[in-house]
């Protein structure tokens, strides 16, 4: 995999991420200047008996607290605009990534892994992004400056240090070490927990209408539980290294006020001294527990990272082509296609499949679930790509034309209607961002759908909710046919879309079709003999191959398999003409 670097998205903001490093050294040097003044007010004001010397020196101190508090500001302020910046403009790339990706790509990715790296991911890398900017900085800052001005004060608390520095250290390792690993198991785990609940939300009437929310919250239960098994591990690990730190931090201020107190009865220190001296440990010794802090950080950000590249670096299976404008119009034409899915260790869903379709032509697709036809169908504006063969719209093959160019001229109506939060006028001119007024309502006349949204509250300016849910199964699908007539396709496709209309109303649509759009090439899969038995062909698809193609009489006389379909559901009574 071609490793992606992360780091490049902080370049526009170079300017932030530079005064931010910049503005907390200053602080962090005035941090330093704290004990020093505070020994001067000891040594020389109290024990002194000198009030004027606390007086400035005390004055001082509140200047640069001051210096030092608008410092630290402006670093707080810098490090969040690069910071948010960065985070901001990976999660767009991230999010154009996942929209080039093919059908097949985002499910081997899985919605609710996609979801986790959008937004769980990215946001812990825009954390560490600013705790390395701030905290990066500054406690190496402090650790260095800390120990150089204690050892100045008197070398022989270097002793302390030789010991206490390389423990803590060690404990910081060994938790990097037991971490790290974890860290990446987690974000699997949120994955996990994010599937189940996109599922569910999505899948709420299916869950309701079967009775599962028992069985459904188990599964979640599940999920979640493994999730919190996991992170607790991590937390575990995390918890035990402060306490452990401290000990250390806090063993060393005894070490180092014993160390000072025998200087200061052999008259070698001063007590202001000894105090300068144990603020000096304890802000090295806490900056090496800031140092634990960012490694954890960095652990999981490395996890989150190795994430995100993946999905940046998946190059979209299908790769846009040059062709702008095709030689035919309206024609679409299968050489020998073969397809099987990617990971499917069946057999191939279609096999050698020639047919072709000629412009204003109305060819119907027939046949039995998981023989192919949604399969066949999608390969016209490539959400898959075959694995033999070849497909052509308007007399150019499919790989060869710009994918934006190709999908303009088709109008696709998914076999599940989607519709989105808004209103009427919003998700019909979804299919044309620039429709007018007259345009959405002819396309609704089209569809049969103009009748009924009058009736909603407010007509086409009424409020759809979100998927649709406040219309029956038959309104929505008039209003995604709408939304794709809108658009007056050369090509539009009804991937058994009208399976909610009656027999009344599908009639209508067709013949609106043919009055309104009849240069457009229709191909249509439906499941309903009654739905195709006027189009001008009808394929019939059987074992992921054409078994036969002709009129709706033809068939009737040379091919079985539509005979006993017909014989099924209308010799039968399962359909009316």
């Amino acid at each position: 995999m071609n490793k992606i670097k992360l780091r490049r998205y902080l370049k526009p903001y170079w300017l932030f991420a530079l005064l931010s490093p910049l503005l907390m050294i200053g602080e962090v040097l005035i941090d330093l200047q704290q004990p020093k003044l505070m020994s001067k007010i000891v040594n020389q004001g109290v024990l002194g008996g000198d009030f004027s010397v606390i007086l400035s020196t005390g004055i001082q101190m509140l200047i640069l607290v001051a210096i030092g508090g608008v410092m630290g500001s402006l670093c707080a302020y810098t490090a969040s605009v690069a910071s948010q910046g960065f985070g901001n403009d990976l999660r767009v790339d991230a999010f154009n990534r996942v929209m080039k990706l093919s059908l097949q790509q985002t499910d081997q990715f899985t919605t609710g892994s996609l979801v986790t790296r959008l937004t769980n991911d990215i946001t812990s890398m825009q954390e560490l992004v600013q705790m390395i900017l701030r905290m990066f900085v500054r406690a190496p800052i402090h650790l260095l400056g800390g120990l150089y001005m204690c050892l100045s004060l008197n070398i022989k608390f270097g002793y302390v240090m030789l010991i206490s520095l390389p423990l803590q250290a060690l404990i910081v390792i060994l938790l990097v070490v037991k971490a790290n690993p974890l860290y990446a198991k987690v974000q699997t785990k949120i994955d996990r927990v994010n599937s189940v609940v996109h599922e569910n939300v999505s899948g709420s009437r299916v869950v309701k209408a079967y009775i599962c929310e028992d069985y459904e919250n188990e599964r979640f239960d599940g999920a979640n539980k493994d999730f919190r098994k996991t992170n607790l591990k991590v937390l575990e690990l995390t918890s035990a290294i402060m306490p452990l730190l401290m000990i250390v931090m806090n063993v060393s201020v005894i070490a180092i006020i014993y160390i000072g107190g025998w200087q200061v009865q052999a008259q070698a220190m001063n007590v202001g001294d000894v105090m300068a001296a144990t603020q000096y440990i304890t802000q090295a010794l806490m900056s090496v527990m800031m140092v634990s802090m960012i490694f954890q950080q960095i652990a999981r950000g490395r996890a989150c990272a190795e994430r995100i590249r993946e999905m940046l670096a998946a190059d979209p299976a299908v790769v846009s082509g040059k062709v702008t404008e095709g030689t035919e119009t309206g024609t679409v034409e299968f050489r020998g296609v073969s397809f099987k899915y990617p990971g499917s260790a069946g057999d191939n869903v279609l096999n050698n499949v020639s047919v072709s379709v000629k412009r204003g032509e109305t060819l119907a697709i027939i046949g039995a679930t998981g023989s192919g036809k949604s399969t066949l169908v999608s390969m016209i504006p490539r959400f898959y790509d075959a694995i033999c063969g070849d497909v052509f719209v308007d007399g150019v093959n499919v790989r060869d034309w710009d994918l934006h160019a190709l999908r303009q001229r088709i109008s696709f109506v998914l076999q599940k209607s989607e519709l989105f939060s808004g209103t009427v006028k919003e998700n019909i001119r979804w299919g044309k961002d620039d429709a007018t007024d007259e345009e959405i309502e002819f396309a609704a006349r089209v569809a049969q759908a103009d009748e009924f949204i009058r009736t909603i509250p407010n007509g086409y300016d009424g409020w759809i909710a979100a998927k649709g849910t406040s219309l029956s199964g038959g309104q929505k699908q008039r209003m995604a046919i709408a939304r794709a007539v809108v658009r007056k396709p050369e090509i539009i496709i009804f991937d058994d879309s009208t399976s909610a209309l009656d027999l009344a109303t599908e009639a209508k649509l067709q013949a609106a079709l043919r009055e309104n759009l009849g240069d457009t090439t229709v191909i249509k899969i439906a499941q309903r003999i009654a739905s195709v038995m006027h189009a001008d062909r009808i394929a019939v698809i059987e074992n992921g191959t054409i078994a036969a193609c002709d009129t709706h009489e033809n068939l009737m006389k040379t091919c079985e398999t539509y005979r006993d379909i017909y014989a099924s559901q209308i010799k039968d009574g399962g359909d009316s003409k």
